[in-house]
């Protein structure tokens, strides 16, 4: 069983002196797919090595921009080979596109660490969105036709439906709720893929993941489920137990998203 979880960790540093040690020891994850890691090579090292006290394998896709966004996977098994190249060069997509492949009994399999952007509504953040949205569409049509063994896991930053936030009527209008945001995750199940959180919890509010930490957002679950598994649905039928480690308070947070893990019978 090979326990994938994704989290938005929202600066590793901060995280890992804020809990997520805490939070590790108790998980039994084989491997954590991070966003917003926020921090140069040298510094996410020192966070996993000392910090969490763990000697595992990294790979991390460090943005152009200082202190902003960035992925990275961090696995117990050493990678089969990285790639970071995504989409055209005429946006920036560094930091938010990892691939990495792992040998596994059943094959290749292929994990994607993504950080879509938040977006604005009608601003220039928002057309960056979208080009990153194109240019993850195309390449979630070629994953899911070259290796049937493939996750995409991360913050996508949208939330799919209106069971997928709390205040949706209150949303409608703004980024990670648009309608054409929303377009492009009913792209990604025509091409195949499968949300495992929507299928372990069908025609029911969330779980959410992401809580505001302004006012009483945690405390009253008013959440959105923006950090996804999708899986090519050859992985999906080995996937099993999609759960939300969400805090038991507000105090005890050591960001503001909650791990999203799933295990795969690999």
């Amino acid at each position: 069983m090979l326990t994938i979880a994704t989290i938005n960790v929202n600066g590793i540093r901060a995280a890992a002196k804020k809990g997520m040690a805490d939070w590790f020891k108790q998980s039994n994850v084989d491997m954590m797919c991070l966003q917003e890691v926020r921090a140069p090579r040298g510094e996410l090292e020192k966070a996993v090595f000392e910090d969490l006290g763990i000697n595992w394998h990294i790979y991390d896709h460090e943005a152009s921009a200082k202190g902003r966004a960035g992925v990275a996977i961090v696995s117990k098994v050493p990678a089969l080979d990285v790639r970071t190249n995504f989409g055209p060069e005429d946006f920036d997509s560094a930091g938010r596109w990892l691939e990495a492949d792992f040998e596994t009994l059943n094959g290749t399999l292929t994990v994607v660490s993504c950080y879509v952007h938040s977006g604005e509504a009608d601003t220039p953040k928002q057309v960056e969105k979208y080009k990153f949205l194109d240019a993850m569409e195309k390449r979630m049509a070629e994953l899911i036709e070259t290796n049937p063994l493939t996750a995409v896991v991360g913050d996508l930053n949208v939330g799919h439906t209106e069971l997928d936030i709390k205040n949706w009527k209150g949303n409608l209008k703004n980024a990670g709720f648009l309608p054409q945001e929303r377009a492009y995750f009913d792209n990604f199940a025509a091409q195949g893929w499968v949300d495992l959180g929507r299928t372990a919890h069908p025609g029911t509010p969330g779980p959410y993941t992401w809580w505001s930490y302004r006012g009483q957002a945690f405390d009253t679950d008013a959440g959105w489920r923006i950090d996804y598994q999708l899986a090519t649905p050859q992985l999906a039928a080995l996937g099993q137990n999609y759960r939300v480690d969400r805090a038991p308070s507000y105090d005890a947070r050591w960001t503001d998203h909650s791990p999203v893990l799933v295990d795969y019978d690999l």
